[in-house]
């Protein structure tokens, strides 16, 4: 394969993490990237504008570029955006007029990008691969109150319906695809994500707590997207049922302080629960600064709703912290509950207060579960994930050569 087009329509993979609509997507389509074309594939990753000082063209590094399109006001919101794919879709056009190129094959990821991916599947009559990443149907049924436009469902069908291949995290999120979806279970191939072992690596606890103003000696973090699915809320409830919280910090990081009606909600909460002394929200930091803060927390907390891989916990445990989760997706597939930390199978405050007492009062333990932790994510590194992906990439290429010969 020469040349492969990643869409990646609303969420920029060189965007800053944390912020509204940016995460583990992002992460992964810029890890994703980076890793294929060190194996030799040539990639293209076409995103929408996110920034108007944003350069046309950024360079990821050799054979891997990120190219940025109009499609709509840099601050539409996502709600609005599927208005803008014809725009979007002119876009990339004109781009690959400019620059003469040709495309093997297409990976969509999310919905929006699956729509796009529909068109240029058949314009460029090339195989279309799809990765949802979260999935409306399961969001649904995650949280009482959750909202999803009808259209997404919608949208979400028909390209599980046209897509060659549909690549997913793990084998629950392959069953949801299946079950909620109709979908043919053998266009769908399971890839689990990976952890770049180069950036995330364990930081001196006490060099880490140094460098990040930290002066308790006993650190609860969580890193993540603002909103309510990731159960923060439950975060927030648990820290103020801990019996000593003498001593104690909480971090969230994530989000824009000025510019955030859920981290408004939840600082309100933490008042309510006297936690202001205790808890500071950071607001999105660099991917560069993650291993710090990973490193000098004693356990990282993701109460999540739903999540389909949970890149974030990975990340922590790739520094040697032990995770305290919820139960839930791929965060089942890479903990060893009561090894690298602990899942939880209720989402509510109590069974997360009472696992975080434990490791705060367990030193030895805490240290028992960062290693293994570690051991695990040694084993997840993105080469793994590329190595797949690839191997899902040529059966189809090969299908399509071979239909094309027989014609």
């Amino acid at each position: 394969m020469r040349r492969l087009a990643i869409l990646s329509f609303h969420g920029c993979p060189v965007a800053r993490l944390g912020e509204k609509d940016t995460g583990g997507m992002n992460v992964y389509v810029l890890q994703l990237a980076r890793e294929l074309a060190r194996q030799g594939t040539d990639v293209d990753v076409f995103t929408r504008y996110h920034d108007p000082n944003d350069p046309k063209v950024v360079e990821l590094e050799e054979g891997a570029r990120v190219v940025h399109l109009n499609a709509g006001p840099i601050d539409a919101a996502k709600e609005d955006l599927f208005d803008y794919i014809p725009e979007f879709l002119g876009e990339l056009y004109a781009f690959q007029r400019s620059e003469g190129t040709t495309y093997d094959l297409v990976h969509s990821h999310y919905w929006l990008s699956g729509r796009v991916g529909m068109t240029l599947r058949q314009k460029w009559d090339v195989p279309h691969v799809t990765t949802f990443h979260t999935l409306a149907k399961t969001k649904l049924r995650a949280r009482v109150g959750e909202r999803e436009p009808a259209r997404r469902v919608d949208v979400e069908g028909l390209v599980i319906e046209d897509a060659d291949t549909i690549v997913v995290s793990t084998e629950e999120e392959k069953q949801d695809v299946v079950r909620l979806y109709n979908a043919d279970p053998r266009k769908i191939s399971v890839v689990p994500a990976g952890v770049d072992l180069d950036l995330f690596a364990s930081v001196d606890k006490q060099l880490a707590r140094q460098a990040l103003g930290i002066k308790e000696n006993r650190v609860i973090l969580y890193v993540g997207r603002i909103e309510r699915l990731k159960g923060i809320e439950i975060l927030l409830r648990s820290v103020a049922l801990v019996e000593d919280l003498v001593d104690l910090r909480v971090l969230i990081v994530g989000g824009h302080p000025d510019n955030d009606a859920e981290l408004d909600r939840l600082g309100d909460l933490t008042e309510e629960l006297g936690l202001r002394d205790v808890v500071t929200f950071t607001g999105a930091v660099g991917q560069g600064e993650l291993p710090k803060y990973y490193s000098a927390a004693d356990a990282y907390v993701l109460p999540s709703y739903s999540e389909s891989f949970g890149l974030a916990a990975l990340e922590a445990m790739a520094c040697g912290t032990p995770v305290v989760a919820s139960r839930v997706g791929g965060l089942k597939t890479f903990i060893d509950s009561g090894e690298s930390g602990y899942l939880v199978p209720w989402r509510c405050p109590e069974p997360f207060a009472q696992r975080l007492e434990i490791l705060l009062a367990n030193p030895e333990l805490k240290q028992a579960m960062g290693r293994a932790a570690r051991a695990k994510a040694l084993k997840m590194g993105w080469g793994h994930t590329a190595d797949r992906m690839l191997e899902c990439y040529s059966g189809l290429l090969c299908e399509s050569w071979e239909s094309v010969a027989g014609d």
